[in-house]
């Protein structure tokens, strides 16, 4: 593939969201929240573990500990236990508890509002902060690349950053500000439906004709079908 200009790619990723837009218009997060500390909670459960099992443990686990004020006081092998079923779940358990007793001791039991904040908190990194400035404050600082996210961004040859934490910078440089809301929860639908990262569907994928991954994502190229109009 010859060597695409930056115009050219920033001109293929708004396309990319415009039809993302029409085909997810009312994409929300999957984790089930009720306010920011419950999201803060939820998001740092997910690393390595899919949403839907994450939201099989959280009702237990606020209902028991509902506030930053009660789980602070909670043990990690309390918490352990009612998380169990989830990856890393010792490890989790400790940054729930450490978290809760953080945004007490510093914040006065309330969830900070900024990116430095955010990732001050145990466990919680870049792409966590994100996505509880977006979804528990309105606030959008950036596009958090999660597996989906970095993947369909690597298939697009929107970034060839090695992980997603270092192609975030990438995503942001080729869509527009106003665009980056809500591409996380877009993108991880589509690369749930589509973009699978074993089988993905391109035959039925409305981005084959500016995807330069299309039918060879998995090392054997087909033909592709005629381009489409925007």
């Amino acid at each position: 593939m010859p060597r695409e200009s930056k115009k050219a790619k920033c001109e293929r990723a708004l396309i990319v969201c415009e039809r993302m837009n029409q085909r997810y218009p009312a994409a929300e997060c999957a984790l089930h929240f009720t306010d920011p500390f419950t999201l803060v909670i939820a998001v740092l459960l997910s690393a390595q573990t899919t949403d839907k099992a994450v939201n099989s443990v959280t009702p237990t686990l606020f209902k028991k500990w509902p506030t930053a004020e009660a789980m602070a006081a909670a043990s990690p092998v309390e918490v352990g236990d009612v998380i169990h079923r989830l990856g890393f779940f010792r490890t989790k358990s400790q940054h729930v508890v450490e978290t809760a007793q953080k945004i007490m001791a510093d914040f006065g039991g309330e969830v900070p509002r900024t990116m430095d904040e955010l990732t001050s908190l145990p466990g919680v990194g870049r792409k966590t902060a994100n996505i509880v400035l977006n979804n528990a404050f309105g606030i959008v600082e950036g596009i958090a690349v999660d597996t989906h996210v970095y993947r369909i961004a690597t298939r697009l040859k929107l970034t060839n950053a090695p992980s997603p934490a270092a192609a975030e910078k990438d995503i942001l440089a080729v869509i527009p500000r106003t665009m980056w809301g809500p591409v996380n929860h877009q993108w991880v639908l589509f690369g749930r439906e589509i973009c699978d990262a074993k089988k993905p569907l391109c035959a039925e994928c409305p981005l084959n004709d500016i995807c330069p991954s299309a039918f060879k994502a998995q090392g054997n190229p087909i033909k592709k079908r005629k381009t489409r109009q925007k």
